[in-house]
């Protein structure tokens, strides 16, 4: 183990201690935070906007300026087209007579009350299938036949 040792013994004049070196005053460095340039950008974005917004305002005023006066200057020219005129005064002496028309009449036709089949409903049309029944379709043959022979007279005329 180690003994202890006391500290020599002091003269009467203190020894002078050196002093450290006095440091600058340290200058802090400037901060850019995120949200001052966000600010700043925003701020400029909203100068922008509030420009367009006020160019549109001008440009629609000036729009509705020239439309203004167009029609004020169509007005003018409408009113100097339609100045009153005289007329001129019926000749009395030659009262009007209708002439009879030189056109025939119109031969009134009966109306079409029937439905075309393409424009019945499917649940009608097969209730009137299965009214007519089988009767028409025992027709059916015949009438191609008809058909088929006054196509071929047709052809050979």
């Amino acid at each position: 183990m180690p003994i202890a040792q006391g500290l020599p013994w002091t003269t009467d004049e203190p020894k002078c201690l050196i002093k450290p070196p006095v440091k600058k005053n340290t200058i802090p460095i400037d901060l850019k935070l995120h949200s001052d340039i966000r600010a700043v950008e925003r701020a400029r974005f909203a100068h922008q906007v509030a420009e367009k917004g006020r160019l549109i305002k001008q440009y629609k005023m000036e729009r509705d300026r020239q439309q203004k006066l167009e029609e004020e200057e169509e007005i003018k020219r409408l009113r100097k087209e339609l100045i009153p005129k005289a007329q001129l005064m019926p000749y009395f002496d030659r009262p009007f007579v209708p002439r009879r028309s030189e056109k025939q009449p119109t031969v009134p036709r009966e109306p079409k009350f029937c439905i075309p089949r393409h424009k019945t409903i499917k649940c009608c049309r097969m209730s009137c299938n299965d009214m007519s029944g089988p009767s028409q379709l025992q027709h059916l043959p015949s009438s191609i036949e008809k058909v088929e022979a006054l196509y071929k007279n047709r052809i050979l005329q």
